[in-house]
């Protein structure tokens, strides 16, 4: 079956940021997203709003912008949006609004599912596996001009998939118990059955063809259950880069879709030149996938076919000189250059850690450090 790949203009950007609403005195997940939701539909054109939707579970809301030519331009959008959150949530009663790869205590048998059928379909397959999917990400769609170009770009980006991983990583405790992951919700989330690292395919024909296969034997009604960590997105003609952990500042946000748009622009480029792009061999992805969710930013990765291995944190500095000109002419150089801070401060994980050792152990103080991250930003009082 023929899938159609939408025009789209080259390394356009939009941004998916999802976020968790919780209980501010206790800190648990509270599930009031439908209410908000139909608050914000009451008040909005049309009696819809059209980018702020629903999730799987009810304690959570996901923000969507627009197209945009720039990163600054989408991350100030859903900055727009999280505050007509913020606002019908706090009508609402005592709640705040975080964003982590997951909780740090709440249960998974005390969530509502979102009463849509596509979700008592996934939860009816899934069972268990589907209910503790308590997980938060950030998604990165850049635009593809040629339909031919999607596969080998997502190819390429499985090269850099660790780093991304690495730098996102802000799920290192899952119902109460500190996992020894940077990025649990990593590892959670492939257990669904077409999610996790994408198989290898030639061409866009093998691509169609493994759809149909899924389709043919009901695994998937269409190409939009492929919950690849990075897929093609006909729908929007985009690669979407979805393996990044939720994270809680503007600031995060920004500087990982610079770092997906840069990536994408300078892979383009290097095919418009017949020029090959770095591909590994599928072990070596998921060896390294595995050791992103594991160390983060500590992580020691493989970075070439040949098996040389290289410290993350160091790659993503030496990554960021090589695509300073590509953020230039894209518009997002300080976004990209928040990427190096990022590898000086620590990611999410890190600082979640160092929360709960500072407050022996007290988990509802990591929430209220995330709750004041997305709120007010990092700064030294909150690390």
């Amino acid at each position: 079956m023929p899938i159609e790949f939408a025009d789209s203009p080259r390394s356009t950007v939009g941004l998916e940021w999802e976020i968790a609403i919780v209980d501010r005195e206790t800190g648990e997940l509270a599930s009031v997203a439908d209410r908000a939701l139909q608050l914000l539909d009451s008040i909005s054109p049309g009696g819809q709003h059209p980018f702020i939707t629903s999730e799987l579970l009810t304690n959570t809301v996901e923000l969507v912008s627009s197209v945009h030519a720039t990163v600054p331009a989408a991350v100030a959008d859903l900055e727009g949006q999280l505050a007509e959150v913020r606002a019908v949530v706090e009508e609402l009663g005592d709640y705040e609004l975080i964003c982590s790869g997951s909780h740090p205590f709440s249960q998974w048998y005390d969530q509502q599912l979102t009463d849509k059928p596509r979700y008592h379909k996934l939860i009816e397959r899934t069972r268990w596996w589907g209910r503790n999917m308590m997980i938060w990400g950030v998604h990165v769609h850049v635009g593809i001009e040629d339909r031919d170009k999607a596969l080998p770009i997502l190819d390429g980006l499985l090269t850099f998939l660790p780093h991304l991983q690495a730098l996102s990583a802000s799920s290192p405790f899952w119902a109460g118990v500190d996992t020894g992951y940077a990025s649990n919700r990593a590892l959670m989330f492939q257990q669904l059955p077409t999610a996790g690292l994408p198989y290898p395919l030639t061409d866009w024909a093998a691509y169609e063809r493994y759809v149909e296969d899924l389709r043919r034997t009901g695994v998937i009604e269409d190409h939009s259950e492929v919950r690849w960590d990075i897929r093609p997105s006909p729908r929007w003609g985009t690669v979407e880069v979805r393996v990044c952990d939720g994270v809680s500042t503007a600031r995060e946000l920004g500087a990982i879709g610079a770092l997906v748009q840069c990536l994408v622009e300078w892979m383009s480029t290097r095919l418009d030149h017949d020029e090959p792009l770095t591909v590994l061999q599928p072990w070596y992805t998921r060896e390294n996938k595995w050791r992103a969710a594991r160390y983060g930013l500590q992580a020691v990765v493989i970075t070439d076919a040949s098996g040389t291995e290289r410290p993350v944190a160091e790659d993503l500095l030496e990554l960021v000189e090589r695509l300073a000109p590509v953020a230039e002419r894209l518009g997002c150089s300080a976004e990209l250059a928040e990427v190096a801070r990022m590898v000086a401060e620590g990611a999410s994980a890190q600082r979640q850690l160092h929360v709960a050792e500072a407050n022996d152990g007290d988990l509802k103080a990591v929430v209220a450090h995330l709750a004041h991250e997305l709120r007010s930003g990092m700064d030294a009082s909150a690390r």
